[in-house]
């Protein structure tokens, strides 16, 4: 009977001491397993890491630009233009835009002959600038305005009545319902683009063509400095230019705003465009003129007067 429960004691023993080391096992296993599966999600996050940080680090649009774009032409532009240079040229500081306001006929054919970069205009293309390979984008639309002195009672005229004026068939005041005395006319050089635009609109040359003793000036600047300082002058200008210095008529009983020059019904409207030549054209041309047409750069337009082309 001894020798039996000697022997269960053993079984059980032996029995706890296999159970004890199965468990030990288990538990090796579990380590074994976590360790295993530390490495694989180390290595993971190795794999993981450069792909993750490239995106942030590569360079977005615009970054790398670098060089100098030259524009010529239309004066007309000047304001919405000049504040989308001075907002470029701060996002991208290394490039350098140089714009000289030299008309926009001159522009166009700065850029037919390869010395500018863009040219500005403020008015269609003629038949003979459009050649192959030159490429336009119109960045904004614009009213031309009737401009005469505070002091003048007229509040409106008909484009018959400027074509008579201009062409000077009509030289006192009186003849169109305003004071008695002499209409002091002034016009724009012979490059610029109002002056095509506005001589077209008002089909002056079917009139016989701008008068003689015409003041003629460089400039919408120069043409309200002209009739600010003169109470019997008359000009035209740029809707931009218009301010407390000189007066808006209206035309054909319609008044100068940019949504009914937008709409086309007022009759003295024109397009503000930009030129260039395809084959020349640098990523830093080409990314001016994207954000010309951007939100932010018909922002200045709409803020300087000018009509978005959206």
């Amino acid at each position: 009977m001894k020798k039996i429960k000697k022997i269960l004691v053993a079984v059980l023993t032996i029995a706890m001491i296999a159970a004890l080391s199965g468990c030990s096992k288990q538990g090796g296993t579990t380590t074994d397993t976590t360790e295993s599966t530390n490495e694989t999600t180390n290595e993971t996050e190795v794999t993981t890491k450069p792909e993750d940080t490239a995106e942030p680090t590569e360079a977005p649009a615009g970054d790398d630009l670098s060089g100098t774009i030259t524009i010529t032409g239309s004066t007309s532009v000047e304001k919405p233009l000049t504040a989308m240079i001075d907002e470029f040229t701060a996002l991208n500081p290394d490039v350098t835009i140089n714009y000289t306001g030299t008309g926009s006929s001159a522009g166009i054919s700065d850029t037919l002959a390869g010395s500018n970069d863009v040219g500005a205009s403020s008015r269609n293309l003629k038949p003979e600038e459009k050649v192959d390979g030159l490429k336009e984008v119109t960045f904004a639309y614009d009213g031309i305005a009737v401009a005469v002195n505070p002091k003048n009672p007229i509040t409106d005229i008909s484009t018959e009545d400027l074509a008579k004026i201009y062409s000077g068939q009509i030289t006192n005041w009186k003849d169109v319902g305003g004071n008695d005395a002499d209409i002091v006319v002034v016009s724009r050089e012979g490059a610029s683009g109002t002056r095509s635009a506005f001589e077209e609109l008002i089909k002056l040359e079917d009139a016989g063509g701008l008068v003689e003793d015409a003041t003629v000036v460089e400039g919408n600047g120069n043409v309200q400095t002209s009739v600010a300082g003169n109470e019997n002058a008359i000009g035209y200008v740029s809707f931009s230019f218009i301010d407390q210095t000189v007066k808006g008529i209206n035309v054909n009983g319609v008044e100068g705003t940019a949504e009914k020059a937008k709409s086309s019904e007022y009759p003295l409207s024109r397009p503000f465009l930009f030129v260039y030549m395809e084959d020349k054209a640098t990523p830093e041309v080409k990314a001016f003129l994207d954000f010309a047409l951007s939100d932010e750069g018909q922002g200045f337009v709409e803020e300087h007067g000018g009509i978005r082309v959206d």
